[in-house]
């Protein structure tokens, strides 16, 4: 499977692009390969609707900024329409307005008269999911279940009581907008308006189904499966295209947002793609050295310390840390190795420690025994 290609790149514009230069942009590449002008060209299908899936990420403002920071990553989940998810007919539906006409673009270009039905869409629906620092790290996949409106199993979320139970709008014949002409020192100009009569749907429901009462939606819960990349930062948010509240009489749903929570570890702290460990030690281990098992993110490792380590010293343990985003890196885990001393001593400790604290070895010497600050920086990034 071919890796999925930048936004930016199908719609020809830079990263910087202004809203207007997107939308003009997408509305050349649509009639470019409009299947109307295409006809069985799979090809050029193809591309429709790949422009479709940018144009939709790229002119909506939090998308867009989600997929600058995070790309193709930030987007998991989707079923946008290059998942062909959504037909033809919802891709005209959900940008009719781009072509400042009806389903088609080239019904205002070459004449047609077009409808244009309303088609609702459902509002967002927005949650969230804690994580572990193990499954930010790993990514994960995770199913929750959420309640919302959904399409009414009754009518199949039409609103009828069947399919027989409609019938054409006789103010808009059909249409869903109504055309008027209006008289002016120009001549005659039309305006074209939504139908008041049948609210812009073209129809109206003669019969309304019992159990939604015409609206098409009731209350539901459903199972939702989140893909969760790895390496994601708290707050960042994900998007899950047509996993929000269902809309009225089978428009277009909502999205999902998912909000992502990152979870206190018990041990582990996160410092951006790094993982932090404070190891507390006794001075006799450190003056003596021993081998430890310090936590990670991927369970126990066992490291050495080597005699005369000194407290502040900062162990480094490559490729343990979080993966970058849309990248091959990944962080390190540094070991901060603390000393831990004593509060309550008994009479045979004191003594010992009153006999060490004369030897020459027991004086502080940090030009020969410790490194300098200079150093421990030095050490850190070797």
């Amino acid at each position: 499977m071919s890796a999925k290609r930048d936004y930016y790149e199908i719609l020809g514009v830079n990263r910087n692009a202004a809203a207007d230069e997107i939308k003009k942009a997408y509305r050349q590449m649509a009639i470019k390969f409009h299947p109307d002008k295409n006809p069985d060209n799979k090809e050029a299908e193809e591309k429709f609707k790949e422009a479709a899936e940018a144009y939709e990420v790229l002119s909506d403002q939090d998308k867009r900024s989600r997929y600058d920071r995070f790309g193709h990553a930030g987007m998991q989940g989707q079923q946008g329409f290059g998942g062909s998810s959504m037909s033809m007919d919802d891709i005209f539906e959900h940008f009719g307005d781009i072509f400042g006409g009806g389903g088609s673009p080239f019904d205002s270009f070459f004449g047609g008269g077009g409808s244009r039905r309303k088609t609702y869409k459902g509002s967002d629906l927005r949650v969230k999911v804690q994580l572990s620092l193990k499954e930010i790290a790993n990514g994960v996949t995770k199913k929750i279940k959420v309640k919302k409106s959904v399409a009414c199993s009754s009518c199949g979320g039409s609103g009828a009581k069947s399919k027989n139970a409609f019938r054409q709008c006789s103010a808009c014949g059909g249409a869903g907008q109504v055309k008027r002409a209006t008289n002016t020192f120009l001549g005659q100009m039309y305006t074209t308006s939504s139908c008041t009569s049948c609210n812009g749907e073209g129809r109206i429901i003669s019969d309304q189904c019992t159990d939604c009462r015409g609206d098409g939606r009731v209350m539901g819960e459903e199972i939702i499966e989140i893909k969760v990349p790895g390496g994601v930062t708290d707050g960042v948010q994900l998007s899950v295209n047509g996993k929000g509240n269902a809309a009225p009489r089978g428009g277009i749903a909502g999205d999902l947002i998912v909000a992502v929570e990152e979870k206190a570890d018990q041990f582990l702290k996160r410092e951006g793609t790094n993982v932090i460990y404070d190891l507390y030690m006794n001075f006799a281990d450190l003056a003596l050295g021993t081998q430890v098992e310090v936590p990670t993110i991927d369970g126990k490792a066992k490291i050495s310390i080597p005699s005369g380590t000194q407290g502040g010293k900062v162990f480094r343990l490559r490729n343990k840390g979080i993966p970058e985003l849309n990248s091959y890196g990944r962080g390190d885990q540094l070991i901060h190795v603390n000393v831990w001393v004593p509060s309550n001593l008994s009479s045979e400790e004191k003594r010992i420690l009153e006999n060490l604290k004369s030897s020459v070895n027991f004086n502080p010497d940090p030009d020969h025994s410790g490194a300098g600050i200079f150093d421990k920086v030095r050490e850190m990034f070797r």
